[in-house]
């Protein structure tokens, strides 16, 4: 099959590389022509494991290319995947900016049936709004040409995105038209082979789904975030309540862990813009303005229970083990990580931070403000705290007589309660994690 995908983000390169990494003829479309000639040379424009090695197979092998050109690139295509960007307006909404370009584009270039896939998160009635738009565009060039718009949600998580999109939980399609079922049928069949669920409903439906998992999720991490609070009011340990609550079939163990908040291109964006969807009907959309609200409180947690250990700052130098908002991706957008730091230095407070993957991203959004380190242990170096923030492996079992060498003072903060909080007492340390009995906390 030879399908087109419109983005060379983070959805659009991981979806065109895995279709033709299952024998699909996949043209990749980025209007940014920098961008299109590294892809050419196969530099990424981000981190992702096991992504960089099904780029160059495929493309060495002629069944994934780049273009900035989008006629040529839709020419033959039985789909056209639209992976672009929508960031959220100062409301909360999401841009459609892109989207609707893209569909403007489409408008003027169709020249023979197509199905027009929205894999973007969009708000309900965007499917809708790119078929008017194709529509209009075909009227203008005085042209009768069939054509099927569908939504296609993802369900991609960074670090693992690749296994999810070869080996997805579900696949998700909305779409009224029985010839674009068959189209995408067939484009996902080496995807359901082993009984993944490939589900059909309708467009809004569709649109609503991506929006109700990404909010399902982080109203989880928000709830756990607050009985952690209560948690260290009243001297109980959240892991115990954790496995207590996870050990319910109806709850089930996933996403259960506290920590100093949630990040990345999604929950956020998709917490406001469902809020923003409610409100725009009229529902009172109270429930997701506090899981936003709670989340925005536990980022400057780090820095308050540092704050406790040492209250005069100014002056000291605390380590920043961890800069993206999750482990195995470059990606630091919202990263608990950049807040800590943009405080940490309002306050006069030298920072060292590390992380194997995210320095150049960090250096995009937060410049000089901070020095990075060239491991875990060169960031320690004359540290007065550690503040651990993201819970990349090689942090989880650090050499402690190595810590106790290069750091100056013995606070640990421990944002993902990842750290063996015993041991590091028993070594000298101050050990502060989230939501823990006084007896793993420091007690002074």
């Amino acid at each position: 099959m030879r399908l087109c995908v419109v983005g060379t983000g983070y959805v659009g390169l991981v979806t065109g590389a895995c279709l033709a990494d299952v024998g699909c003829s996949v043209v990749c479309v980025d209007a940014n022509s920098v961008k299109i000639d590294r892809l050419r040379s196969n530099h990424l424009p981000f981190f992702e494991p096991g992504l960089v090695e099904i780029v160059e197979r495929t493309a060495l092998r002629g069944r994934l290319s780049f273009t900035s050109e989008l006629g040529p690139a839709i020419e033959g295509a039985e789909a056209i995947f639209l992976a672009v960007g929508t960031p959220p307006l100062s409301d909360g909404s999401a841009d459609l900016g892109q989207v609707e370009a893209v569909a403007l584009a489409i408008g003027q270039n169709l020249q023979e049936y197509t199905v027009i896939v929205v894999k973007s998160t969009v708000p309900v009635g965007t499917a809708a709004r790119v078929r008017a738009i194709v529509e209009s565009e075909l009227d203008r060039r005085g042209v009768s040409i069939e054509f099927d718009v569908a939504s296609n949600p993802e369900f991609l998580k960074e670090g693992t995105a690749v296994l999810d999109f070869l080996k997805p939980e579900r696949i998700v399609v909305g779409t009224d038209s029985e010839r674009s079922k068959d189209v995408l049928a067939r484009i996902y069949r080496p995807f359901v082979l082993n009984n993944h669920p490939l589900i059909f409903m309708d467009t809004q439906s569709a649109e609503v789904t991506k929006y109700a998992a990404n909010v399902m999720l982080a109203t989880r991490i928000s709830m756990m975030n607050l009985l952690a609070e209560v948690c260290e009011a009243y001297d109980a340990d959240i892991g115990a309540v954790r496995l207590g609550v996870g050990s319910d079939s109806r709850i089930g163990s996933k996403f259960l862990y506290p920590g100093i908040g949630y990040g990345g291109s999604c929950f956020p964006k998709d917490v406001r813009a469902l809020a923003a969807l409610g409100d725009a009907k009229g529902i009172p959309m109270d429930l997701l303005k506090a899981v936003d609200d709670v989340n925005r409180r536990q980022k400057s947690l780090a820095v308050a229970k540092l704050r406790k250990a040492i209250p005069n700052l100014k002056g000291k130098t605390v380590a920043v083990w961890g800069l993206s908002y999750k482990p195995n991706t470059d990606d630091v957008r919202e990263a608990p990580a950049l807040d800590i730091i943009r405080t940490l230095h309002a306050e006069g407070v030298h920072v060292r931070a590390y992380d194997p993957a995210a320095a150049e991203q960090a250096l995009l959004y937060l410049g000089d403000i901070f020095k990075f380190a060239d491991d875990p242990y060169d960031a320690l170096h004359g540290a007065d705290a550690l503040i651990l923030a993201t819970e990349w492996p090689e942090f989880r079992n650090p050499d402690i007589a190595e810590m106790s060498k290069r750091m100056t003072g013995r606070v640990v903060i421990d944002g993902r309660n990842v750290l063996d909080a015993k041991l590091l007492r028993e070594n000298g340390f101050r050990y502060y994690g989230i939501g823990l009995k006084s007896s793993l906390e420091d007690s002074r």
